[in-house]
């Protein structure tokens, strides 16, 4: 994508967030985006189809640098250096929710819940694939992964209705004890 490409997602993704502040999720419609954006519409559809694709697009941009193989040092945390554990994986994950905390919380309160929660859960999915979990030989892998991926989920979703005031490390703490 070229800077103005990247310029005109970000207006996209600004008036998003400003509307979601003034109403509900499935109150949105296109045409407030646009115009909050200051775009036109052939603009935005360039940029996405729906509005859902467009809640999609902020959530691949949240979790998609989680799973880089390359990281950089960032304003609010670290994980450059260490970010091979599930446990820093998850850490990390969270911060970056906490960065979009307002739109994170307003999104986990409203309509949207359900659809966020889809698409999070599909690349919790991922993350916790690519880990080892307790052996329960009993236990159909996928269920044990729908398992982790749910409470992690609803973890989270406790977190962003508590104000997220418990510290990210905090909170996969608690989860950790629980899981094993």
């Amino acid at each position: 994508m070229d800077r103005r490409q990247q310029k005109t997602r970000e207006a996209i993704f600004k008036a998003f967030s400003r509307l979601l502040e003034k109403k509900s999720y499935n109150h949105i419609t296109v045409q407030e985006i646009i115009n909050e954006a200051n775009i036109g519409r052939s603009t935005f559809y360039a940029h996405f189809e729906t509005k859902d694709d467009l809640l999609n697009a902020i959530c691949r941009q949240i979790f998609g640098h989680i799973f880089s193989n390359v990281l950089n040092a960032e304003e609010h945390h670290d994980f450059s250096k260490e970010n091979n554990t599930l446990t820093d994986k998850l850490t990390h994950l969270l911060y970056h929710l906490k960065e979009q905390k307002k739109d994170i919380i307003i999104v986990l309160s409203g309509e949207s819940s359900d659809l966020f929660l889809r698409y999070f859960k599909t690349y919790l999915r991922q993350l916790f694939e690519d880990y080892e979990s307790p052996s329960f030989s009993a236990i159909p892998k996928d269920f044990v992964l729908n398992h982790y991926v749910s409470s992690f989920a609803e973890a989270v979703k406790w977190w962003a209705g508590s104000g997220m005031e418990i510290p990210p490390e905090k909170v996969v703490e608690y989860y950790m004890a629980l899981t094993k």
